[in-house]
């Protein structure tokens, strides 16, 4: 992935200080996410994975870092729905790059921060068309929560049955 195109091929008008926070932005997602290449390949990977392998620390490190993209997003006007998606990317990233080894792994994919300022692009570029994404993506994810909450809440239920009738029947 290279880094975004230039702040000027934005269709809306930028003052001089937001072209300077979003070049920024742009600049930190790219470092995070996409640096490094890997000779001989297209794959890229950035500072994220790499501070992911300190344990503990590296992680909550990176997920700082990406709170800042937020918080710039936030400032540039971004819709509650387009900044919880941003942070659903980052608590994606944080919490399975937590996991030993296939969180590491994990983090050299996801790429949260490049999602997000594409997500900010998107928000500069058509305001309506990155909430309404951002939108049904949360409505989707907060049903499979739900599903997933109700799954456990049943799974739980037949597993104490279950064990309920193992007692009771030698």
């Amino acid at each position: 992935m290279s880094p975004a195109p230039p702040v000027d091929s934005l269709p809306v008008r930028l003052t001089e200080p937001e072209r300077r926070r979003l070049a920024r932005a742009e600049r930190l997602a790219y470092l995070l996410d996409n640096a490094i290449r890997i000779p001989g390949t297209s794959f890229r990977f950035g500072l994220d994975p790499i501070l992911g392998l300190v344990p503990g620390l590296g992680d909550a490190l990176g997920a700082l870092a990406s709170a800042w993209i937020v918080i710039e997003a936030a400032r540039f006007g971004a819709s509650r729905a387009v900044l919880l998606r941003m942070v659903y990317n980052i608590a994606i990233d944080t919490l399975i790059g937590a996991i030993p080894a296939a969180g590491d792994l994990f983090d050299f994919v996801w790429k949260s921060d490049a999602k997000n300022v594409a997500l900010l692009r998107r928000h500069l570029e058509r305001p309506d068309a990155a909430h309404r994404a951002s939108r049904r993506l949360l409505i989707t994810v907060l049903l499979l929560l739900v599903a997933i909450a109700l799954g456990s809440v049943v799974g739980a239920i037949l597993l104490v049955r279950y064990l309920l009738t193992l007692s009771f029947h030698p």
